[in-house]
């Protein structure tokens, strides 16, 4: 049997995820959302929604660019505190230990620790309410040659232990059940 619940943000599990921004040094930084995903295949287009409070807002905004850096198991600690310090008050790069590296079209940095950093250019910018959202292209991604499958040239994000978020907590991805088409798939 089923209630009636209040009205929330209720979609779950989501990606934690750690944005880096800035065009120069004294501004780099890096925000942890889980307010972000997909919206476009083709072209290559993603979101991320931040509050304009945050100190990070106002760098995205003037720059236009970002990079979402998808976070594992094992940055978990930097993955949550990132979230939860200011970036007007604290060096996230060097107080967690964090690999600045270099994007290759943005200007934004990127975090090598990163299985995955997608390097982003905003379009629009839509207030919402409590979020602005970000709406961006996709204009390069950045790879951790790890997972990349040496004999098909395959990107294996599933070894990459990623982190998930769901409703206050953090946990990781679990055995996988399937893959896409499985269910239809012709038994031989």
């Amino acid at each position: 049997m089923k209630t009636d619940f209040k009205p929330g943000t209720m979609i779950y599990p989501l990606p934690a995820a750690m944005i880096s921004c800035g065009a120069t040094e004294d501004e780099y930084n890096i925000l942890t959302i889980s307010w972000l995903g997909t919206i476009c295949s083709n072209p290559p287009m993603c979101y991320i929604s931040v509050r304009p409070e945050r100190h990070s807002y106002p760098i995205i905004k003037r720059n236009m660019e970002y990079v979402i850096n998808l976070t594992t198991r094992e940055m978990a600690r930097a993955t949550d505190w990132c979230g939860v310090v200011s970036g007007k008050d604290h060096n996230k790069f060097a107080e967690m230990k964090l690999t600045l590296g270099k994007s290759t079209v943005v200007r934004a940095p990127l975090i090598e620790e990163s299985p995955l950093s997608i390097e982003c250019r905003v379009k629009e910018i839509y207030a919402l309410g409590s979020h602005d959202m970000f709406i961006s292209d996709v204009v390069n991604i950045r790879a951790d040659e790890r997972y990349i499958n040496p004999k098909t040239g395959a990107f294996e994000l599933e070894k990459a232990d990623l982190l998930s978020y769901v409703h206050g907590h953090y946990y990781g991805l679990g055995e996988p059940m399937g893959h896409f088409g499985w269910s239809v798939r012709k038994k031989k």
